[in-house]
């Protein structure tokens, strides 16, 4: 866990230790947790059926892969639009109103896939109404959260930045399985009662239903979370790192051209995912010296080496084998990244601060597919990361907090403590 720059605890204290195991003693923390990632496995299902389904039903004259684009763009930029509707008006309304929306999109989409634009349509609604759960728990999990000191804190979000990968793995896996199956037809369908469901476990806890009034802003301010100087510096680097992340399928279909090993093209995605797992499981399971701030630059740096060894790698296995390496510093970045999110989210904006850090992180995946297919370098892989890096180290000052809140310090103590804005 992070500690106070140039700060020492007093002679005396201990430091409060926390595992997993407490982290799911806190009620409702292991049903939250639950529902969160069943409510989000549509983000991994969704593309690949939306694929399937309009390549099978489609008119053929557009590219089905741009209506798996119109998805993950539509849901970066609906997440943080729903988000600050649930900072504003609560969580329970705006969450299962965007499910509702969301899971009626796809089953129309079953059902009828009609013309191009009106798969177009439904496609988009499926994407901007998905309920962000993702942001919703790490709101509840974060500063002024549920948990009951900031060791909790620290860790419940590392075990949040770890077990999320598990919807980028089972997600594809149980499309597939089902339209082998059945079809693609009823892999939305499919798709659409996940996501209806992991909203209902969520929003039916106490702790998500009383998340309502008491959240809101003094004041309207558009700019919100954006008007934080911190917070603008890193949602950049965590663009820059989605670079790395979005260059790594078109070059995975690349590889397997090369080797002439079609599982690459999908078991590099999965091996990434697989190292960032157990990288966050690692990561939240003991104490790191050092502030927030070095750990995210120390973390980024680490994830750009960790594409060295790929970029070289001469076989399938050896390529395979490598993809779990930066994996393992992923989910750590992303967690540190979360917990400043926490400490410098605007009052009332906390929600809508996290939807945004994903949404520039899914903005940079989007630019790394595009560059990557493009120019077809390797060299994408590092370079995105490295850039991430050179930003938090350049802004390290401006993401340490003048009265920041320390890591693993009781919350009790910080509780007078406010972070620079």
């Amino acid at each position: 866990m992070t500690l106070l720059d140039g700060t020492r605890t007093s002679v005396g204290r201990s430091v409060p230790v926390v595992g997993y195991r407490d982290i799911l003693r806190v009620p409702y923390a292991a049903r939250l947790l639950g529902g969160s990632l069943v409510g989000r496995l549509p983000t991994g299902m969704a593309p690949l059926a939306i694929l399937l389904r309009t390549d099978h039903g489609g008119e053929g004259r557009t590219p089905t892969g741009l209506f798996a684009a119109v998805y993950l763009v539509a849901n970066a930029i609906g997440g943080p639009l729903s988000a600050r509707l649930a900072d504003r008006y609560g969580q329970r309304h705006v969450l299962t109103a965007g499910a509702a929306l969301s899971s009626a999109a796809f089953l129309t989409m079953a059902a009828w896939p009609g013309e191009v634009r009106w798969t177009a349509a439904t496609v988009t609604v499926a994407g901007a109404a998905r309920p962000p759960l993702d942001a919703a728990l790490r709101t509840l999990w974060g500063a002024r959260g549920m948990m009951p000191s900031l060791a909790h804190q620290r860790v419940t979000l590392a075990l949040d930045s770890g077990t999320q990968e598990i919807v980028y793995v089972a997600g594809p896996l149980l499309v597939a399985t089902i339209v082998t199956a059945t079809s693609a037809s009823w892999a939305l369908v499919a798709t659409a009662a996940v996501g209806a469901l992991g909203a209902a476990l969520f929003v039916s806890t106490p702790v998500s239903r009383a998340r309502g009034a008491n959240s809101r802003p003094a004041q309207r301010d558009w700019l919100g979370p954006i008007r934080s100087r911190p917070l603008r510096a890193l949602y950049a680097a965590m663009a820059c790192a989605g670079v790395t992340i979005g260059a790594l399928t078109p070059l995975a279909v690349e590889a397997a051209d090369q080797f002439g090993a079609p599982e690459l093209s999908g078991g590099m995605p999965a091996v990434l995912s697989c190292g960032a797992f157990l990288g966050g499981l690692l990561y939240g399971a003991r104490t790191w010296r050092g502030t927030t701030a070095g750990h995210l630059i120390i973390l980024s740096a680490g994830f750009a080496a960790g594409w060295i060894p790929l970029t070289v790698a001469g076989s399938p296995a050896t390529v395979l084998s490598c993809a779990a390496i930066p994996g393992l510093a992923m989910a750590p970045l992303l967690s540190a990244g979360f917990v400043t999110t926490s400490t410098f989210a605007p009052p009332g904006h906390t929600t809508q601060a996290h939807a945004l850090l994903v949404a520039f992180l899914d903005i940079g995946c989007a630019i790394g597919t595009a560059a990557a297919g493009l120019t077809h370098t390797q060299l994408l892989l590092p370079a995105g990361a490295a850039a991430a890096a050179l930003i938090l180290a350049t802004t390290r000052r401006r993401l340490t907090p003048a009265r920041p809140h320390s890591l693993p310090l009781t919350s009790d103590l910080e509780a007078e403590k406010e972070p620079q804005r």
